[in-house]
């Protein structure tokens, strides 16, 4: 990671700190009047969607430019899958062996454009209940807007252009949305199975529960009276054979 990642991932969380503290305050008043408690679920939905754009938005838009800063020699980059050509141009340059990918800053940029749009993918299954299209598509939206800016100097609030649009990064980012809703929906999945399993164990322990031993009837009163009388122990009145027929 380099050292600018690193500053805009501290900035990243100090934002997140202020605006969650600003919404954190409502929202539990609102449970309470709303539900009589505080969720903790959309507590923690909340805090986790602002620490993502908070992250999200530092990691695209910092550190920002200086006056004095040297301007960019190319701020398009349109060419597919350039990134495995610098590669191996900065594997050259430091004669290093392909082993070594993973510790270039090549491919520290790449996967870290596709991390970056991990959680929006997850998002899309967890909280929007949406398709891979949707996420695809949402990935690749968020992702174009990111680029337009960059290539906007932000929109103009920018002195120059400090970052290059690369369709590389679209490419990415727009992966990057399709693993974290594949990730997602392995996991609601499985968590579905492990549910349906315990159902299933506790249905079929109900069928296999064995049936109460039925109690025998007690015996009549008139047989306790007469076996009193006569000294003997009261005859069950079911094991005694019916009367003959005068």
């Amino acid at each position: 990671m380099t050292t600018a990642q690193q500053t805009a991932l501290t900035y990243g969380l100090g934002a997140f700190v202020v605006v969650w503290g600003v919404l954190l305050v409502p929202q539990l008043i609102g449970h309470r009047a709303r539900y009589g408690r505080i969720d903790v679920g959309r507590v923690a939905t909340t805090g986790a969607v602002t620490l993502y754009a908070c992250l999200a938005v530092a990691v695209v838009l910092l550190p920002l430019p200086a006056p004095g800063d040297v301007r960019l020699a190319q701020t398009v980059q349109l060419v597919p899958f350039r990134w495995v050509s610098d590669l191996s141009i900065e594997l050259d340059a430091y004669r290093l062996s392909p082993a070594h990918s993973l510790v270039t800053l090549t491919f520290q940029q790449f996967a870290m454009n596709v991390l970056l749009f991990v959680p929006l993918g997850a998002l899309a299954v967890v909280l929007w209940k949406r398709g891979l299209t949707f996420a695809v598509l949402a990935g690749f939206a968020a992702s174009l807007l990111v680029e337009i800016t960059q290539l906007t100097a932000n929109f103009g609030t920018a002195p120059f252009v400090y970052r290059i649009f690369d369709v590389d990064d679209l490419m990415a980012n727009t992966a990057g949305a399709a693993l974290g809703w594949a990730g997602a929906a392995l996991w609601v999945a499985l968590k579905r199975l492990r549910s349906v399993g315990g159902e299933s164990r506790t249905s079929a322990t109900a069928r296999t529960t064995p049936l109460a031993v039925a109690r025998p009837l007690p015996a009549a009163p008139a047989a306790h009276a007469f076996a009193g009388r006569v000294g003997a122990p009261p005859a069950d009145p079911r094991t005694q054979p019916l009367p003959l027929p005068r």
